[in-house]
């Protein structure tokens, strides 16, 4: 597998300023619409349908693990793995799910949340088998699901549960990947950027509200989206605060407007021991 550098063009492409940056979403997007109609060429939509259904590996409960912590008044923690992104290149050189799951559930971690996306942020299916395989905390499946074909494979590879990027879907998109997903008892965590966003994600019926407070359009982080969109998500929905979170204080912010978890990596994954960061990001140390 080719990582990247800093002489990568495609990545080069991506960091350069905000007036030339290309809108990254829409080529993530098109190349994962390529990449998934691939797929199905080999394997048809009714074959890996079948094969979901039929799935015998019960999923671990991704949502319920969160409403716990959430009951308990504590924070909830989706550590992710990731060996790469488009904003940060190569996070980890030494990238290995295995050892990485296993420090994030040592340290307290609630959920894992593992990249597939193959393009730019160089994970691939395996990666979440492996991860799932080594502990028993629930695995969050971070793509971009934009075909029902995904959704059916999601369940074949063992996750928990999937995301679901408002900026990428149409609202019939959206509402017939959550009924497919629940349908194959998985949770979904929808995740927004902005108000209008917001208003689509609450139209459906799901728990978790994912705030990203990165903007993928442009890259840029600011937690001050989490703490303009919390107070609009109604008290029966969980809000995850996702990107840019950093230290503790960065989670007792979002905390403060009602976050109830957080999504986390590359503050993460960039230190040595990840099981460390996870205790100085959640003050147990």
């Amino acid at each position: 597998m080719n990582e990247i550098s800093n002489s990568d063009p495609v990545l080069n492409s991506i960091l350069q300023s905000e007036n030339e940056i290309a809108d990254v979403l829409v080529q993530i997007c098109a190349r994962t619409r390529a990449e998934t109609e691939k797929k199905s060429s080999i394997k048809s939509l009714k074959e890996i349908a079948e094969e979901a259904k039929n799935k015998k590996t019960p999923t671990r409960g991704f949502s319920r693990v969160l409403k716990e912590k959430m009951a308990k008044g504590q924070m909830g923690l989706i550590a992710e793995c990731k060996k790469a992104s488009p904003s940060a290149g190569v996070i980890r050189q030494d990238y290995d799910p295995s050892m990485i799951a296993v420090q994030y559930e040592n340290a307290g971690a609630s959920c894992l949340s593992v990249l597939t996306e193959t393009g730019y942020f160089y994970g691939n299916n395996e990666d979440l088998k492996i991860a799932r395989e080594a502990c028993s905390l629930p695995v969050l499946r971070k793509d971009f699901i934009l075909e029902p074909w995904q959704v059916y494979e999601s369940r074949v590879i063992d996750a928990d549960c999937i995301l679901l990027i408002m900026a990428a879907l149409k609202d019939n998109e959206a509402s017939e990947m959550v009924e497919l997903a629940r349908c194959l008892d998985l949770d979904i965590l929808v995740e927004v950027h902005d108000e209008a966003e917001l208003n689509r994600a609450l139209a459906l019926d799901v728990c978790l509200i994912g705030i990203n407070n990165r903007n993928l359009r442009t890259l840029k982080t600011d937690i001050a989206v989490t703490e303009a969109l919390s107070p609009l998500v109604p008290p029966d929905r969980i809000i995850v605060s996702e990107s840019g979170l950093k230290t503790f204080d960065d989670i007792s912010r979002v905390q403060a407007v009602g976050a109830s978890a957080v999504l986390v990596g590359e503050s993460l994954l960039s230190k040595q021991n990840a099981g460390t960061a996870v205790r100085n990001l959640l003050g147990s140390n």
